[in-house]
């Protein structure tokens, strides 16, 4: 064996130490190079600062001090144009029921029951994931019954007053106490079994309808609450009810005998009642306008109604045209609209 001189062991050992550094280096570079690209991809520590793209927040997703998550819950027909509400209302997510369609997203099971039949089944469809605020409403941008001058549902959803909402969990769209208020329906024995009843058929069909939509409930002899099955909820206003009631309601619907019309407006005189009101339900229109629209310097006369604000229309069919067309086919210039809606309100 030959035998290796001290300078030549210690430049070999050199060189293995060399070697072993450099793949050494070689090593941490790699890992260093890999950290990079899975970093990106998924990050591995979660305390690192790393700023990526996180998926959107649930529905019903909304920490103090952020806004309010908001959702419309629309009910209409194939036929109805609902641009309208994508080019004037902004910060809601639009939820759109189509009756008459059966391949739409959401869908309801059966057209029946009219908008009643939507609400219940977006509260069925998205019990789990509610935003903080919902509005239910119907499809046309003017309505005889939107509570606005011009009947107008812009102004009504751009109006309405988040905090109030959120303080009340429900809210009525309409402050004006015609048509339903004081006492829209008389549900009194002697009254409902009187001669002269037999046109009165919500106020016949009631009783024994509310009897099997809420049978641990009493039958209030009197139901008042201002028309026509437009309002605001709150996420925990609709979970004060369990899923399982919106389903026993929503079953009722589709297996009544009754029509549309009829079982609608059941529904239409107890939406107030199952989410927490009294029967009789009609605040003083002058502080509703105030507490619901911020519309708080307006004249008001009556209990029930405030001038001009809103007036009952000749028929619950606008004209063609309108506003544009006036009742008459009278033209209204912008000038005039405005001079319409300013005589009748005056915001704060």
């Amino acid at each position: 064996m030959i035998k290796s001189s001290p300078l030549a062991w210690a430049m070999h050992r050199r060189q293995r130490v060399n070697v072993l550094l450099g793949l050494i280096g070689f090593i941490a570079v790699c890992h260093y190079t890999l950290s990079l690209f899975s970093t990106n991809s998924y990050p591995q520590n979660r305390n690192l600062s790393i700023v990526t793209n996180t998926p959107e927040k649930p529905a019903g997703f909304s920490h103090k001090g952020e806004r309010p998550t908001k959702a419309l819950v629309v009910a209409s027909m194939s036929s109805d144009d609902t641009s309208w509400i994508q080019d004037n209302i902004r910060g809601w997510q639009i939820n759109r029921y189509i009756g008459d369609s059966e391949i739409s997203h959401p869908r309801v099971p059966k057209n029946k029951g009219r908008e009643a039949m939507v609400y219940l089944s977006y509260m069925i469809d998205y019990y789990d994931t509610l935003p903080d605020v919902m509005v239910f409403m119907h499809s046309q941008r003017y309505q005889w019954h939107n509570d606005d001058p011009l009947y107008d549902g812009v102004p009504v959803l751009q109006n309405l007053q988040i905090p109030y909402v959120l303080s009340q969990g429900y809210v009525n769209l309409r402050c004006v106490w015609i048509l339903g208020c004081p006492a829209e329906l008389q549900l009194a024995p002697e009254i409902v079994n009187s001669p002269g009843q037999a046109s009165q058929t919500t106020q016949l069909e009631y009783g024994k309808a509310f009897g099997e939509l809420f049978p641990n409930e009493t039958l209030p002899m009197v139901v008042g609450v201002s028309c026509c099955g437009q309002f605001a909820l709150t996420r925990e206003k609709v979970r004060s009810r369990s899923r399982e009631e919106y389903i026993h309601w929503r079953q009722w619907l589709l297996e009544t005998p009754l029509d549309d019309a009829i079982s609608g407006r059941i529904f239409e005189y107890s939406w107030h009642i199952i989410f927490g009101k009294e029967a009789v339900h009609c605040p003083n229109a002058k502080e509703c306008y105030c507490n619901v629209f911020g519309l708080c310097n307006l004249d008001c006369g009556e209990e029930g109604t405030c001038g001009n604000r809103w007036v009952l229309p000749p028929s619950s069919t606008l004209p063609q045209g309108w506003p544009a067309r006036g009742w008459n086919g009278e033209s209204q210039d912008e000038a005039t609209l405005a001079r319409l809606r300013n005589s009748s309100m005056s915001p704060t």
